[in-house]
């Protein structure tokens, strides 16, 4: 593998060669389990890119593994799931002692073809959250979950027929929901962790519209916030709903609108200069906002004060 540039695992068969499994029942799904492949050792970190969904439910028993996409890094020690979708740069390293149980399913996004998952499946954001945002589940999550991916490997070893396809998706449909779920009772059960997160990115905002250079830095947008926070969008998006009610985007044009009020309640600038401080690159745009946000223009709601 080169360790430079991502190496490519095209198909579910070749990810079964590269593991040193046999040949996959089904060329486009698969379940393996994990205490039957020996692990590939590394000192070096590997980079791989594959071309189809990856779902792992695994618990490290012993040794040391890290996990990541792009920079972010996370060392396993208890049982968690994680998600990884087709080119997404997914890398890895694992000491000697690393031992590894679970299971892990494999889809290519090419069984999905022509089913409403194929597109349904992106509404699922934790695809995009980094693997230190993995899912912690409970024995008893655990055991919902594997009773969907048992259902799965048990459909495709049987005769395949013309109710199988569906019969599996519908499976993979409601591991999926489930696990929506339980990633909302982790935000919740985090409530300390989620809060200190609102409270830095209300500071973050404060900072951000209250610097002078705002004008050549123009509006926050919800990847710059995320990066400073250290978390993927999507997953911060996912907390702060799952909180506050409302994603990343809504808090900062909630921001966008409170500044507003003060800048115009407080102030004789105009509307454009107010757009421009703002970080708005057209007033038209601000005004359009702002309006959205309050019903009111503007000018109408400066008027109410006078």
């Amino acid at each position: 593998m080169n360790l430079q540039q991502p190496y490519r695992i095209k198909t579910i068969k070749e990810y079964h060669k590269i593991l040193g499994i046999g040949h996959p029942e089904h060329p486009m799904i698969s379940v393996i389990d994990l205490a039957e492949i020996t692990p590939y050792k590394s000192e070096e970190t590997i980079r791989v890119v594959f071309d189809f969904y990856m779902i792992s439910l695994k618990k490290v028993e012993a040794g040391d593994v890290q996990y990541g996409y792009g920079q972010q890094k996370y060392d396993f020690d208890e049982g968690i799931l994680f998600f990884i979708s087709p080119n997404q740069v997914f890398s890895f390293k694992a000491d000697d002692d690393f031992r590894s149980v679970g299971i892990m399913l494999l889809i290519h996004p090419d069984f999905l073809w022509g089913n409403p998952l194929a597109n349904g499946i992106k509404k699922y954001e934790f695809f995009n959250y980094s693997v230190n945002e993995a899912l912690f589940v409970s024995e008893k999550e655990e055991m919902v979950l594997k009773s969907f991916i048992r259902n799965i490997e048990q459909e495709y070893h049987s005769h395949i027929d013309k109710f199988s396809e569906s019969i599996i998706i519908s499976q993979i449909e409601s591991f999926l929901n489930y696990s929506n779920r339980f990633y909302m009772r982790q935000f919740l059960t985090r409530k300390i962790s989620g809060s200190q997160i609102v409270d830095k990115l209300e500071k973050i905002l404060d900072d951000y519209f209250n610097d002078e250079n705002i004008i050549n830095k123009g509006l926050p947008t919800v990847q710059y916030i995320a990066s400073l926070l250290h978390c993927s969008p999507n997953y911060l998006s996912g907390i702060l709903k799952a909180l506050t009610g409302q994603n990343t985007q809504q808090h900062i044009h909630e921001k966008i609108i409170e500044k507003a009020k003060e800048k115009l309640s407080t102030t004789t600038l105009t509307v454009g200069e107010i757009a421009f401080a703002l970080g708005f690159d057209y007033p038209q745009s601000f005004s359009k906002l702002f309006k959205s946000k309050t019903d009111f223009t503007p000018v109408e709601f400066r008027a109410s004060f006078n």
